[in-house]
């Protein structure tokens, strides 16, 4: 089974976000995250944080923490998934305004591993040996560095294609590839990469 993590940021198509969720999944609303559950048409299992976005429900069993803490809601979240055994965990509306929130979230996915987030133009995926798309054909895909240069790149099924190639930290070479085939598979010797797909205009 999996967790999902529903944060306080944006979600513009309910609609759409929708069709990422599963009937088993485990919803965990970190704080504000509450205000989704509505549109989403889910039931949240548990609320952690600090409400200091949005009053707990009385109907939705919660987790208190300082306001003043270490972690960010949405880090302690993701902690408890893990604690709690999720090996597969889902972010949602972790994306939006504050940007600073936006990099904790994407970074959470280079730290833990098997973590996707979701938003309303973006599939951001973690790579740290290899992945497999299936059905993204003709959308844009980049593979972006973090901490240290990515290297032995191999990637098919796309416009331009890599073959043991170095993607370097800080250089935007991986940047807006388009996936052409059904199936698209990236790999990599070493480092640790994010991958987006847009799903925007």
């Amino acid at each position: 089974m999996r967790a999902v993590i529903i944060g306080n940021g944006e979600i513009r198509d309910y609609t759409y976000i929708k069709t990422f969720l599963k009937p088993d999944d485990f919803i965990i609303c970190a704080d504000g995250g509450l205000r989704h559950v509505k549109g989403l048409g889910v039931d949240a299992d548990i609320a952690i944080g600090d409400f200091d976005s949005c009053e707990k429900s009385e109907d939705v069993k919660s987790i208190t923490f300082p306001t003043h803490k270490n972690l960010t809601d949405g880090e302690i979240a993701v902690d408890y998934a893990i604690e709690n055994g999720y090996t597969e965990i889902l972010l949602l509306a972790m994306t939006g305004t504050r940007l600073d929130h936006t990099f904790t979230n994407i970074f959470q996915l280079a730290k833990q591993g098997n973590i996707t987030l979701i938003d309303d133009n973006n599939e951001v995926y973690v790579i740290k040996d290899s992945i497999t798309l299936k059905g993204k054909k003709g959308k844009t895909m980049s593979v972006i560095p973090v901490f240290s240069d990515l290297c032995g790149v191999t990637a098919t099924g796309v416009y331009y294609p890599l073959n043991n190639d170095t993607l370097s930290f800080g250089e935007g070479r991986g940047n807006s590839n388009v996936i052409t085939d059904d199936l698209c598979t990236v790999s990599v010797k070493s480092g640790t990469g994010i991958i987006f797909i847009n799903n925007g205009d």
